[in-house]
């Protein structure tokens, strides 16, 4: 059996001294020692030394070039958690890999906060977009944020104030279990400290009575996506949603992407959920960009071209809307692409794509449905039913 030749080792604010003995053996032993800059202040190691590659992506290739030898990688707290060794552990066999885990920051503010770690949620914006956060804020919920710089507390105070939620006390804490340690606290609504570039922030979400209500599940107001009038309305949506099954990590093509309303609502719908919106028109994908970025989903992909040569190219799919565009040649090249178990839907509003939709039916099977909503509007003193344009829908799995 092949012995691990690579030691993902983290380590804490207090250094080289908090470390297990028999992890402190591991770095002595090591021939090439990989880190940012503070953690090679620590050492004094006659060991190769390696910082962060510039791009980072090449960081494989530069362990691979040391395979044989003895190779550490010193990340922060918990290898494992938001860090560098799960993207090494997705390039390399687990037989060649030890972890050494240390107690990361997410445990370490939990415990600063009093907070248990099961009724929270724990989120990175650190070298990513801050406002993916903004899925998360909710009434009552609890944030733990590991930070992307100084300035980054003070933007997620201002997504809380904008949605209503300025009176939920945030907490910034730095240098955790070193003798640097620092606690900032103050309100979302008047922050106003100056805090140290590595920090996790803990946020107690407090809503107004009037606080935007932003659930996870399908089915967002209308209202709260920029449109030209052209979208899947809320009611349909939420159906649309619930057919096309968001799931961690999955990938959605949302082809006639539109505002983008259907594609944000997966992204919001299961953690880590991509989404590839496809739109001939430059004013529409302007709109799906903006409400991605407004509703915590800020990586969402659009393409500009027409379907079906736009799909040409793009990462095979675990669901597919066709919301626009609809044509028999445009089926068979999403079908074609999905991967198994892919789920496939699609919605029509006119004739011509409603007899589409039908002969797909025959041809293929799934569950064809009509949907009929009704809404409540004035009419004069008193009230009345306006109905929407009925939508036929097809939706169908991939077995």
């Amino acid at each position: 059996m092949t012995q691990p030749w690579l030691h993902i080792i983290g380590i804490g604010e207090d250094g080289v001294e908090g470390l297990a003995p028999a992890t402190r053996a591991v770095l002595d032993a090591a021939e090439v020692i990989v880190g940012g800059k503070r953690h090679h202040e620590m050492l004094d190691t006659p060991a190769e030394r390696l910082a962060w590659p510039s791009p980072f992506d090449s960081l494989i290739a530069e362990l691979e070039a040391r395979r044989g030898k003895r190779v550490a990688v010193l990340a922060t707290g918990d290898p494992l958690w938001f860090s560098v060794g799960a993207k090494i552990g997705r390039h390399f066999d687990a037989s060649q890999i030890v972890f050494h885990p240390q107690v990361g920051a997410f445990q370490l503010a939990a415990a600063r906060m009093g907070w248990s770690m099961a009724d929270l949620e724990t989120l990175t914006v650190h070298g990513r977009p801050v406002e993916q956060m903004i899925a998360f804020i909710q009434p009552d919920a609890r944030l733990l944020v590991l930070t992307t710089g100084a300035e980054t507390p003070g933007q997620i105070a201002t997504f809380l104030t904008e949605r209503g939620f300025g009176k939920s006390p945030m907490t910034v804490l730095a240098h955790m279990g070193g003798d640097k340690e620092a606690r900032f606290d103050g309100l979302a609504e008047s922050w106003n400290h100056e805090v140290p570039e590595f920090n996790t922030l803990a946020v107690d979400c407090v809503a107004a009575p009037d606080a935007a209500l932003l659930p996870r599940v399908p089915g967002l107001a209308d209202e709260l996506f920029q449109s030209d009038g052209t979208m899947t309305k809320q009611e349909v949506r939420a159906i649309t949603l619930a057919k096309l099954m968001p799931m961690r990590g999955a990938l959605l093509w949302d082809v006639g992407t539109g505002c983008g309303s259907v594609a944000v609502e997966w992204m919001r719908g299961a953690r880590y959920a991509r989404a590839i919106g496809i739109e001939p028109k430059p004013e529409r994908r302007a709109m799906a960009a903006a409400n991605a970025l407004a509703l915590g989903v800020p990586r969402l992909e659009l393409v500009d071209g027409m379907v079906p040569a736009a799909l040409d190219g793009l990462d095979a799919p675990d669901a597919v809307f066709i919301g626009g565009g609809l044509t028999e040649e445009t089926f068979d090249a999403a079908w074609a692409a999905l991967r198994p178990l892919g789920r496939l839907v699609a919605n029509a509003v006119t004739i011509e794509s409603e007899m589409c939709l039908t002969a797909l039916h025959k041809k293929h099977g799934g569950q064809l449905v009509k949907l009929s909503v009704e809404r409540a509007e004035a009419l004069g003193s008193l009230s009345g039913w306006k109905p929407l344009r009925p939508v036929t829908q097809w939706s169908l799995i991939k077995r």
